[in-house]
């Protein structure tokens, strides 16, 4: 018996036992403080539901060798592209919605296109690359939001007539188009059924890719570029077109969070939003190198209960909020941990 809880604990890892037990003693603990378990859970389901396709934007990029995708940035600023020029030209609803992403596609694949380019460049480096490469995008994209030609009322300055706003509201447009479709709500428990089955869905496809020869190539490349190079997978290629699909799903993504949300965030609000998504697949026990959809599942329903129970229960038992502090204690020690485990691997 023993044994076998040792090899589980093994198999699962540390760090994910700890924060596994950690989430599931605020549960525990969330009725002695007057909160209700039934709206912690619904809280947790709805932001795993919202943030878990972000988490999924990784995955193709670490398939094929490419590292965790820090430069996750690109694939927002193309969501958000979308975003804004579906409000521009005032469609709402589903329709607006699936505009958004139809905007936010290709400008995503133009964007992962010559990111994947740069990597191709910089083998060996391709994480430190990619974060300078978010920053950058972001700041560039702090001057385009004020120079960029919208006009609508509801999203620029009103004192200048002209530049984005800081914060747009998707109310009005395309605001809960997935959380409420098919949405269950019982008591203060509220399940957005739309916005888990396009996660569902979102991960079917990338789950049903990676089982396709265009797939398998792609993993090849990651994990032994030089058999797969022998067996005749243009390495290169798969590299960049990981890149174009993380870029992509990223841009799905944001979207996905808006929706949710309820609204756009511009500026420099984009600019650290890669680290939880990488926090979150590597808590769900993915590496540098590999990574699977149950890695995103079971690291995305992980960091945000975290993120939703501690703050409720912290305060009620201490006074005070810790929510950003277990926030970036999780996010960099995750990073961290898998960064130094890729290292002993290699020794």
């Amino acid at each position: 018996m023993l044994e076998s809880i040792r090899k589980l604990i093994e198999k699962a890892g540390w760090p994910r036992v700890i924060i596994a037990l950690f989430l599931l003693s605020m549960f525990v603990i969330a009725p002695f403080v007057n909160i209700s378990v039934g709206t912690s859970i619904s809280d947790t389901i709805v932001r795993f539901a919202m943030n878990s396709v972000l988490v999924l934007s990784l995955v193709p990029m670490v398939q094929s060798g490419c590292g965790l995708n820090f430069g996750m940035q690109l694939g927002v600023i193309a969501g958000l592209i979308g975003a804004v020029t579906s409000i521009e030209l005032g469609v709402t609803g589903l329709a607006g919605f699936l505009t958004a992403i139809g905007i936010a596609i290709p400008f995503a694949a133009i964007l992962g296109f010559f990111y994947g380019l740069l990597l191709n460049r910089v083998k060996g480096d391709e994480m430190v690359v990619a974060t300078y490469v978010g920053f950058s995008s972001v700041a560039f994209m702090s001057m385009m939001w004020l120079l960029l030609p919208y006009k609508s009322p509801n999203m620029i300055w009103g004192y200048g007539g002209s530049g984005l706003r800081t914060t747009i509201s998707v109310e009005g447009y395309w605001l809960g188009v997935l959380n409420n479709f098919l949405s269950i709500k019982i008591g203060n428990f509220f399940f957005p059924t739309g916005t888990v089955l396009f996660f569902g869905l979102m991960a079917l496809i990338v789950w049903a890719f990676f089982k396709t020869k265009l797939g398998t190539a792609m993993t090849a490349a990651g994990s032994n570029p030089i058999y797969a190079k022998a067996a005749g997978v243009n390495v290169d290629r798969m590299r960049i077109l990981s890149v174009v699909i993380s870029t992509i799903i990223a841009a799905v993504g944001i979207l996905v969070y808006e929706q949710s949300f309820g609204f756009i965030q511009l500026y420099m609000a984009p600019l650290l939003m890669a680290f939880p998504a990488v926090a979150a697949l590597l808590l769900g026990g993915a590496s540098v190198s590999k990574a699977s959809m149950g890695n995103v599942i079971i690291g995305a329903f992980l960091f945000q209960g975290i993120l939703t129970m501690t703050p409720s229960v912290m305060n009620n038992l201490i006074k005070s909020d810790m929510s950003e502090v277990i926030r970036i204690i999780v996010s960099n020690g995750m990073i961290v941990y898998a960064l130094t485990r890729r290292t002993k691997v290699r020794k």
